[in-house]
């Protein structure tokens, strides 16, 4: 088994910064879509806020953390057009990470019967200043860019995995805890 060398991986704390938000997102993306059609899950909705709370700023820690840490290099085969596409889709990403949860907070916030709004049962959250028509708004947005999150995700994995399994380059590898190959 051979390792990636530390300088072509991302940091440990990116990778967990990753993963966590991954996991998050992923578990977020079935309960806002399928909780209508699945009515077990509209129980799922305080936990749902809750872990949007959680992605807004594990989000801006991670923004922080990438900003101070250079990402390692693509390998060197790696094609213009392909840069170009990754690093528009990783701030993409980032401007989602951040645009879904403060667009479901708005729309928590204006709506005309208000649920009760906490992280995890724990910590009551404060709704925004909105009015109903900023949360009519949040909601509309929320929708939409849930679609665009979700064809993000799918792309983005795809993309790892068409690195990983027909490019058999080491671009996954660098996300992976270990690094190994």
């Amino acid at each position: 088994m051979t390792r990636l060398p530390m300088d072509r991986r991302y940091s440990g704390v990116a990778i967990a910064f990753h993963w966590v938000i991954a996991i998050l997102v992923i578990v977020n993306i079935a309960v806002g879509f399928l909780h209508d059609p699945i009515p077990a899950l509209g129980a799922w909705m305080p936990g749902h806020k809750a872990i949007g709370i959680t992605v807004l700023f594990l989000t801006l820690a991670r923004i922080a953390w990438r900003l101070a840490h250079r990402p390692p290099p693509l390998p060197a085969e790696t094609k213009a057009w392909e840069r170009g596409v990754a690093h528009a889709t990783h701030w993409t990403l980032y401007g989602l990470l951040l645009a879904m949860p403060i667009t479901g907070w708005l729309m928590a916030s204006g709506a005309e019967k208000r649920r009760p709004l906490t992280w995890f049962g724990m910590v009551d959250i404060p709704y925004l200043p909105v009015s109903r028509s900023a949360g009519a708004f949040g909601s509309d947005a929320h929708g939409v860019l849930g679609w665009l999150m979700l064809a993000l995700v799918v792309l983005h994995i795809g993309a790892a995995l068409r690195h990983h399994l027909i490019l058999r380059d080491s671009v996954l590898l660098r996300m992976v805890p270990g690094g190994a190959r």
